[in-house]
Formats: C-alpha cells, structure tokens, sequence
C-alpha cells in the first residue's frame, strides 16, 4: 500500500467534484441551508424558536439543521431566509457552455 497521496484542486462545489446529478442546484441548496443554519447560530435560536418565529413548523429547521435537505426547493429555503428577516441577493454570470463555431464562407 502506497503512503502517497494525490492533491486535487477541487472546483469549488462538491456536488460537482463528486460528478452528482444538478450540481449547481444542490450547491445552491447547500448554500441556503448553510446560511439558515448561520442565522439561528447568530441570533441563539433553537428550532422550536425559529418555528414561532417564522410559522414555519420546527421540524424543518430541525431537518436543516442535521442537513437533510431532501424535499427542500430552493424558493422554500429562500422564504425560511426571509422570514428569518434575511435578504439573500443573486448575483447571476451566464457562460456559453461551448464556444461559438466560426462562420465558414462559401463561395
């Protein structure tokens, strides 16, 4: 057995790294849940207090918390973020996936 180790640079999202079906859009998930997680962790709320809060039953916050993030949109994790009196701001780059072909001229 070999005591060597490859380093690889990873992309920035693991869903990708991990070659996982709709990457970006299980990052995006992550993301929003990671910062939920943030708010309650900044303002000392449990997931009971965030279900007061929010009128959001608590056992979803109690989901996010142990990351099952099964069942959850991302326009549901966005409204939890609101209600937590969060604004979450979109920034979108839009890349050709291949780039475009030169025009061939015929004569």
């Amino acid at each position: 057995m070999s005591d060597e180790f490859e380093l690889v640079r990873g992309s920035g999202n693991v869903f990708r790294d991990f070659d996982m079906p709709n990457p970006e859009l299980e990052h995006l998930r992550a993301t929003l849940a990671a910062q939920i997680i943030k708010t309650l962790d900044r303002r000392k709320l449990s997931v009971r207090e965030a279900g007061t809060l929010t009128g959001i039953n608590y056992t979803e916050f109690s989901r996010i918390r142990r990351v099952k993030l099964d069942g959850f949109t991302v326009d549901r994790l966005w409204k939890m973020l609101d209600l937590l009196g969060q604004t979450v701001d979109v920034k979108v780059k839009v890349h050709s996936a291949k780039p475009p072909r030169a025009a061939h001229a015929h004569a």
